[in-house]
């Protein structure tokens, strides 16, 4: 779909122009003036955003502030369902390989716990957002510690866990597959109508799973929302559930 896109920089910003031939190059795309009507990967001052059309507002990543930051503070610490599902408890901080990483909020949440987590994201729009995220929170105090915790590949998850070697091995994989979109978008979150618009559901969950528990050296967990069905109608050894999610665990 990159080439269906087009990168601007916001106003005459001669300092960001070598990073938008940089990232032009990179996603193979053209460098084009600001145009509301098409999906625009823009480069402002401070950020790096997406803007799309009937999406309202540009997106961006923010580890420091918002939603990160209130789940970084009160989202109930390693006693959450998602720490619980991780395997996080005293004495054991896994590492983990996020194999769906999309805005990253999960694998910042683990970050945040005390894990190493590798972010794999295929789409290189969001890839890059995640970059960009990273790098400005790299320069919060408060936050310094977690964003070291947390590394980004643009790559697909299957073809990347199969170059592990046998000492590269994550103890946990986690997934948290894309469902296809529901038909009345406006019930859809706008950064979750972005994902679909650029990437489409994940239709190799099956195939992903598979491979993640051969690679896990202790479980793969799998989110969920509450009532769906087990990935490829592969039960797993136990669930933890939230008022709305389920998380599948699988034991290596």
């Amino acid at each position: 779909m990159t080439n269906e896109l087009s990168i601007a920089v916001d106003s005459d910003l001669s300092d960001r122009q070598s990073l938008a031939h940089t990232l032009a190059k990179r996603l193979n795309i053209h460098l084009s003036t600001l145009d509301i009507n098409i999906v625009q990967l823009v480069i402002n001052q401070k950020t790096i955003e997406i803007r799309a059309p009937d999406l309202g507002s540009p997106i961006y990543i923010d580890f420091v502030a918002g939603k990160n930051a209130h789940r970084r503070q009160f989202g109930g610490g390693r006693g959450q369902p998602l720490a619980k599902a991780i395997g996080l408890k005293k004495g054991a901080t896994p590492s983990v390989i996020d194999a769906t990483a999309g805005f990253g909020r999960d694998a910042f949440v683990l970050a945040n716990l005390g894990c190493h987590i590798t972010l794999l994201e295929r789409n290189p729009l969001i890839a890059i957002l995640l970059e960009d995220a990273l790098t400005r929170a790299s320069d919060d105090p408060d936050i310094t510690e977690v964003i070291a915790r947390m590394s980004v590949h643009n790559s697909n998850a299957s073809d990347y866990l199969n170059t592990l070697n046998t000492q590269q091995h994550p103890e946990v994989i986690y997934m948290d597959p894309m469902y296809p979109s529901r038909e009345k978008s406006a019930l859809v979150k706008k950064d979750m109508r972005l994902l679909h618009q650029l990437a489409g559901p994940d239709l190799d969950s099956e195939q992903l799973l598979t491979t993640a528990r051969t690679i896990a050296s202790k479980r793969v967990v799998v989110k969920r929302p509450k009532s769906a069905s087990f990935v490829g109608e592969q039960k797993p050894d136990a669930c933890i559930e939230s008022k709305n999610t389920r998380y599948d665990i699988y034991l290596s």
